[in-house]
């Protein structure tokens, strides 16, 4: 049976992930974000619940990535989530995407060339931001062409990168409905970024995506429930420069910026520059949220839920791979249960995020 595996964050689950799982093969592996997201973020609900959507429409296994391979750049995030994947065995990654393209050549053509094209990005200008000059690696050695408003494409770009040189064919699906961070609400499939914003319109909500009560029922929480925290971070740390990829050029502008704010969107606009981009900057104040310093990421896999397929599958490559089903004295990762501690303070009706905490099982 072909094992497929799925790179995603599911913020929240909608009718176009629900697509996705559709056309997906064989058994169908989730390597889903946890209550941080790659833009810098926190996740509109917790990890368990968004984990329990997948399971409900067609998840046979959903695993987590860990803090610092969530909220990372699209190439680290990518490479980390196909790290994770090949440990459970994969043999597919299918991900949707605005452009359909031959990713496996473009896979090939990294494997290939991906010294030289990696040379070729360090020889860009420095006041160019990475997608950037990712942009002119790629038109450089592949001849394709794309713009910043792709970003299910951009991240295609990085499986093949990640994937380059693996036993991993990669399955390209064409996105349907409403463009990525559209927040119109009359399209059929919605985008996330329009299901959060109008997340208190129940009768849009119960039509853009499957089991909506799961959701509805659930805390909430956007940027906005972190700012006073945030702030207090920035007035109690005198070096901003000792969390994770914060420089003294970022930390001046942060700490400068912070005293004219009132909110999180104003404090990105005022600190992105043409070189730090607003995704950057969202990473960098989550990172300082939570007080992320760099650290080795974790070698065993911490399983979210799984169905009886997805509970075979665990069993037959539990010798090869060690595996968390219940977090207890000795920690997973301690920078990931760190930063479910802080997502916790966001609203007191969130639940416990580790300890003792199950996998979710889910029978049809």
């Amino acid at each position: 049976m072909a094992i497929t595996g799925i790179i995603a964050e599911f913020n929240p689950f909608h009718n176009g992930h629900k697509h996705l799982l559709n056309q997906a093969k064989g058994l169908k592996v989730i390597a889903m974000s946890g209550n941080f997201t790659q833009r810098g973020e926190p996740a509109l609900v917790d990890k368990w619940t968004r984990a329990q959507l997948a399971l409900e429409n067609g998840a046979d296994l959903v695993v987590e990535l860990p803090f610092l391979v969530s909220v990372q750049s699209a190439d680290y995030f990518a490479q980390g989530a196909i790290t994770i994947l090949e440990k459970v065995g994969i043999d597919c990654l299918t991900f949707g995407t605005e452009t359909l393209l031959d990713y496996q050549n473009l896979s090939a053509i990294y494997r290939k060339e991906g010294l030289l094209m990696e040379s070729f990005l360090q020889d860009l200008p420095k006041d160019l931001s990475y997608p950037q000059k990712a942009q002119f690696m790629w038109e450089h050695f592949a001849g394709i062409d794309f713009s910043g408003n792709t970003p299910n494409h951009i991240l295609g770009l990085s499986y093949a990168k990640a994937c380059a040189g693996k036993s991993i064919s990669l399955h390209a699906i064409k996105r349907i409905g409403a463009a990525f961070h559209s927040e119109e609400k009359e399209e059929r499939i919605a985008s996330a970024t329009a299901i959060r914003k109008h997340i208190t319109d129940q009768v849009f909500i119960r039509q853009s995506m499957p089991n909506a009560d799961l959701v509805l029922n659930s805390p909430q929480v956007t940027w906005e429930n972190y700012m006073e925290l945030l702030k207090y971070h920035l007035v109690i740390n005198p070096d901003l420069t000792n969390i994770f990829q914060v420089n003294d050029e970022l930390a001046s502008r942060i700490c400068r910026a912070a005293k004219n704010v009132t909110n999180v969107e104003e404090l990105v606009d005022l600190v992105a520059t043409k070189r730090y981009t607003k995704a950057r900057i969202r990473r960098i104040l989550t990172y300082i949220l939570v007080g992320a310093k760099e650290s080795p990421l974790p070698e065993s896999l911490h399983v979210l839920g799984f169905s009886p397929r997805g509970q075979a599958h665990l069993a037959h490559i539990k010798d090869k791979v060690k595996l968390v089903t219940r977090i207890g004295k000795e920690a997973w990762d301690p920078i990931t249960q760190q930063a479910d501690q802080i997502y916790q303070l966001g609203r007191k009706e969130i639940a416990e995020q580790n300890w003792g905490r199950s996998p979710i099982r889910f029978s049809v």
